[in-house]
């Protein structure tokens, strides 16, 4: 559990989690390095106007990011499966898709479990990325540093970096996020449910075609491949868990449905697996409203 002071946590042999030291750094640079590039009369990163929360700043997270799906096969049945992504996806024609909305509960991350000490596990909702090189997407991540739980929120235009927020993530969290397409501009927002905070960035991406939506559970990327999926248990997503109506919905081609109210050659069931063909995420079948599912870790 993460708190909003950079100097907080430390463990009971007096020493920093390394976890939290992490962040600390990451959250030093954000306040301050601004403030530095400023000075020095270079441009500096902007949040958007429309942010809901205007004490939210953002910062470049490196290394990773949550890239466009890496397909292992597709299957006439509308299953998949990749290497870096497991939920749901809606394909849909070209600039078809305007809207797509979520809700999740942040799972929590187990880090001296069977799974990594050191590893990331991203869920999110976005536009794009099942067939396309782009992805407009926003989410919470449950990661493990060196055996000690991390949790944020980001936001990404890939291929651009991914950004975190200042918002405080805790497990149990409700999360509701929304990717719309208006007026050539992506606007993607965030919610935390338990404190209020929000999070709101918009962006033109001329490289996006809008020809899917998903629900994702994802092991993020660096350039050199995918990184060890954190055992984040069970990740839920949508109205059945949460309670927030209206989520787990897409508008496309002017019609906003759940995700199972889509054609069935377009909904496309993800599960992730490694080169070898081990099952790493799997989802459940959708609920019968259509909405709601959840991704098993293992």
């Amino acid at each position: 559990m993460l708190e909003n002071s950079v100097f907080q946590r430390k463990s009971e042999t007096g020493r920093l989690n390394p976890a939290l030291k992490a962040r600390n750094h990451r959250l030093y640079f954000a306040k301050f390095l601004p403030l530095v590039i400023a000075a020095a009369g270079l441009p500096v990163f902007a949040q958007a106007p429309g942010a809901v929360d205007s004490t939210e700043s953002v910062m470049r997270i490196a290394p990773h990011q949550h890239a466009p799906i890496r397909i292992k096969e597709r299957h006439d049945d509308g299953t998949s499966t990749s290497t870096n992504w497991s939920g749901y996806a809606v394909a849909a024609s070209k600039d078809a898709v305007t809207s797509v909305k979520a809700s999740w509960k942040v799972p929590a991350a187990t880090c001296n479990g069977s799974g990594p000490k050191t590893g990331y596990a991203a869920f999110w909702v976005g536009i794009d990325g099942y067939n396309s090189n782009s992805v407009e997407q926003i989410g919470t991540d449950s990661d493990c540093s060196s055996g000690s739980p991390v949790y944020y929120s980001w936001y990404e235009f890939y291929p651009a970096p991914s950004y975190e927020t200042t918002m405080s993530i805790e497990s149990g969290d409700i999360i509701s996020a929304s990717v719309t397409y208006s007026s050539s501009e992506f606007t993607v927002k965030i919610t935390d449910e338990r404190t209020g905070q929000s999070f709101t960035k918009s962006k033109a991406v001329s490289t996006a075609k809008r020809s899917s939506a998903e629900w994702i559970a994802e092991a993020p990327s660096t350039n050199t491949g995918v990184l060890p999926l954190s055992d984040f248990g069970t990740v839920f997503f949508g109205d059945d868990s949460t309670g927030i109506a209206g989520t787990n919905y897409a508008t496309i081609s002017g019609q906003t449905l759940p995700i199972g109210g889509f054609s069935s050659s377009s909904v496309q069931e993800i599960t992730m697996e490694t080169s070898g063909g081990s099952v790493e995420a799997k989802p459940t079948a959708l609920s019968s409203d259509k909405t709601s599912f959840s991704v098993q870790w293992y």
